[in-house]
């Protein structure tokens, strides 16, 4: 194939987003009012309870076996490739912008956390199905597409839910945090202007209490930091359900194919998560709305968070790709290098909005981002995506 027809190949997946999203907008404009600010965190609350569980549990049930788990090893060190080099490129951003604190989750949530859901869920059987596709036959890409995909989606909800979602959280709250330390600092220094001088020196008593006190002190600050009951968040939940109920034969005879006597429930989670997709891109278009409002944010840091998304992830990507297929760590199939490609150069997760959402923490800053990360996203994922086909067929 040449360069130009796997140009048209790559670009038409992305000009169906592209669609979506315009649809989006329009839908939530103040003349037509359908997707208002109300309607679209609602949309959120029932994507991230109900939609976005079931779409990843499904998927992953259907198509992961403990076999294909351990052909594909390689790509979940390939997503912690992408979260590990956006977040160090994201911290050398926050360190040249000054970013204030409450932005700070924000930006490595947009530089780390790629679209590996939405996005390959669209662009992959749209690849497989395209008249001169260099996967041939449409049939057997679109399944092995899809268990790349599946796994791609339920590796990048674990991380993003347990990563990400905290984040955000602790620098949406970093005042309070801030301002609490400042009490505490006040406590200790009356409690310790209050205690005489040789007591503080001589006491073994009061020493052994400190330390249990600093230790007890330190303990609530991780767990309150890490918020365990977010690593388990609905999406994670149904990916572990999704991976158990794939791996292990005699539950997966139980609940998936056609013939199996409890495929309803299967049947049922698919019906659901097929409305995640255009769900969450309309609602994606209906935010955007406010980044053509504009906002307070740098334009320095949604420069460099472009940068960092559509220029330097996808070109070191290549190299670890290249390096892992050189040294045998990836096997030869082309249409998984393309994933394992295509996971550097998406644009940020739309879930980053669903979370500045739920914590009411930089929504119009991540309008503006999202609005140029997606628009810029129709050009420069079209032109990786060629240049992906390109390298691996």
């Amino acid at each position: 194939m040449g360069l130009l027809d796997l140009f048209l190949v790559a670009s038409m997946p992305v000009l169906k987003t592209l669609l979506l999203t315009i649809l989006g907008s329009f839908l939530a404009s103040d003349r037509i009012g359908v997707l208002g600010e109300n309607a679209r965190k609602q949309l959120n609350n029932v994507v991230f309870f109900v939609f976005s569980p079931a779409l990843v549990g499904s998927n992953l049930a259907r198509t992961m076996t403990l076999e294909g788990f351990a052909l594909l090893w390689f790509m979940p060190f390939n997503i912690l490739c992408t979260f590990i080099i956006g977040s160090l490129m994201a911290w050398i951003l926050i360190k040249i912008t000054r970013a204030p604190h409450h932005l700070r989750g924000l930006v490595l949530g947009c530089c780390c956390a790629g679209n590996l859901g939405n996005l390959p869920l669209i662009i992959i059987p749209a690849v497989c199905r395209e008249k001169g596709s260099p996967f041939g036959d449409p049939e057997i890409c679109y399944k092995y597409g899809m268990t790349y995909v599946s796994l791609s989606m339920a590796t990048g909800v674990i991380y993003f839910w347990t990563y990400v979602y905290n984040i955000v959280r602790v620098s949406s709250s970093k005042v309070t945090i801030n301002e609490d330390k400042k009490e505490e600092f006040t406590s200790k220094m009356k409690t310790i202007e209050a205690t005489p001088e040789s007591v503080q020196n001589n006491s073994p008593l009061l020493s052994k209490t400190s330390i249990l006190g600093k230790t007890k002190q330190r303990l609530k600050m991780i767990s309150r930091t890490l918020n365990l009951k977010a690593l388990f968040a609905p999406s994670t939940i149904g990916a572990i359900l999704g991976f158990i109920i794939g791996v292990n034969p005699r539950i997966r005879s139980l609940m998936i194919g056609d013939t199996a006597p409890l495929h309803v429930i299967e049947d049922s989670a698919s019906l659901l998560g097929d409305a995640t997709i255009p769900t969450v891109t309309l609602v994606i278009g209906g935010n955007l709305l406010r980044g053509l409002k504009g906002s307070g944010i740098q334009g320095s840091l949604i420069i460099g968070i472009i940068a960092i998304r559509y220029v330097f992830l996808p070109l070191l990507g290549i190299l670890i790709v290249k390096a892992a297929v050189h040294y045998g760590m990836v096997h030869c199939d082309p249409l998984y290098q393309f994933v394992l490609l295509l996971q550097y150069a998406l644009p940020p997760a739309m879930n980053i909005g669903t979370v500045t959402q739920l914590f009411g923490a930089g929504e119009s800053e991540c309008s503006i981002v999202m609005l140029w990360a997606y628009a810029l996203a129709s050009v420069s994922l079209t032109l990786w995506s060629t240049l992906f086909l390109w390298l691996v067929a």
